[in-house]
């Protein structure tokens, strides 16, 4: 199941008796919880019908007891295990998952990695209870998440926004989330729209000097903005560090020559093929007409080289904003 479908049947009060939640990305698990957290119980039920277990505290054997007890004066008792990830010998789960005891909801907790779906635990959850498999978003992905996730609350924003702040956040759904709700606080009254000037104003991201505006100069190959752009990177290095913005050009560039290699150069099918938003097609098709596969190929050569110098390999003396006023020259000529 998905996790609409999980929280759509919480709501409706449709509950399983397990509930594994597992994988890369913590956001969905936590929500998730929370939800089962906050709302299965009212307050009064809570005290003696809801117990909170921390992987590193507990064993398997304790968590079956908890989850064998009947609730009091309620149809219901939650248990809820967090950082499930931590305990030993949580196959033996299976045992109890085979067979869940159908007033208990247990809540299993598992971040950062995923049990492995030939095992006997897998197989009795999923026949028995539900399943909630977390994956990491690609950064691709991430500006379309922040529009549904507005979108939701009936808020636009501009898609250069929600690219700034992708750029600045990365995949990391709670910190965007976190982020989206500051700015939901302080957009003006009656506005619903949250622009790139927004963000500048109460994030400190410049809507002017920034990675996507580099990547903009440099496929219009306007010299002049780009070396803006570097020359403040240079005296804002903390905001603006070396290896996001090679990360950044690497992910264009090497998408460029990928569209070389496109057949069918509708605007439809480039953007689905390289992963953008149909919005940023024309860019790539500017962009692959201003730099041929030959010289896409050497600057992605020279992207990884640069990379290496930042991190110290075979260079000792230029310091980062040196290091990118050269890669991007040479890029350009």
């Amino acid at each position: 199941m998905d996790y609409i479908s999980i929280l759509r049947d919480i709501k409706n009060k449709v509950y399983k008796p397990i509930y594994f939640l597992m994988g890369d990305e913590p956001y969905y698990i936590d929500l998730i919880t929370d939800f089962i957290a906050e709302t299965v119980l009212d307050e009064s039920e809570k005290t003696f019908n809801q117990t909170i277990l921390y992987g590193k505290d507990t064993t398997v054997a304790d968590i079956i007891d908890t989850a064998r007890r009947f609730p009091m004066l309620t149809s219901f008792q939650v248990v809820i295990v967090k950082e499930a990830q931590t305990l030993n010998n949580i196959d033996d789960l299976s045992f109890y998952a085979e067979a869940p005891l159908h007033s208990t909801i247990l809540v299993i907790n598992y971040k950062y990695k995923s049990i492995d779906k030939r095992k006997k635990l897998y197989k009795a959850i999923s026949e028995k209870g539900v399943v909630l498999e977390s994956k990491k978003l690609y950064d691709d992905k991430i500006p379309g998440w922040i529009t549904d996730y507005l979108n939701e609350r009936n808020i636009t924003i501009e898609l250069k926004a929600s690219v700034l702040l992708t750029e600045f956040l990365g995949n990391d759904l709670a910190k965007i989330c976190n982020e989206l709700e500051k700015l939901i606080i302080t957009l003006p009254e009656k506005s619903r729209n949250i622009t790139a000037d927004h963000i500048e104003r109460n994030i400190g991201i410049s809507k002017d000097y920034n990675n996507f505006e580099l990547n903009k100069a440099l496929v219009q190959k306007n010299t002049l903005k780009a070396n803006r752009i570097i020359n403040y990177f240079d005296k804002n290095q903390k905001k603006n560090p070396i290896a996001f913005t090679i990360s950044s050009l690497y992910f264009l560039f090497s998408k460029v020559l990928l569209y070389h290699n496109i057949e069918d150069k509708s605007r439809k099918n480039v953007a689905s093929v390289l992963g953008i938003n149909p919005y940023f097609v024309p860019d790539y098709e500017l962009a692959a007409r201003q730099f041929k596969p030959a010289k896409l190929v050497s600057i992605i050569s020279l992207l990884r080289e640069y990379d290496l110098k930042s991190k110290g390999f075979g260079n000792v003396s230029v310091p980062p904003g040196g290091l990118l006023k050269e890669l991007v020259y040479k890029i350009l000529h």
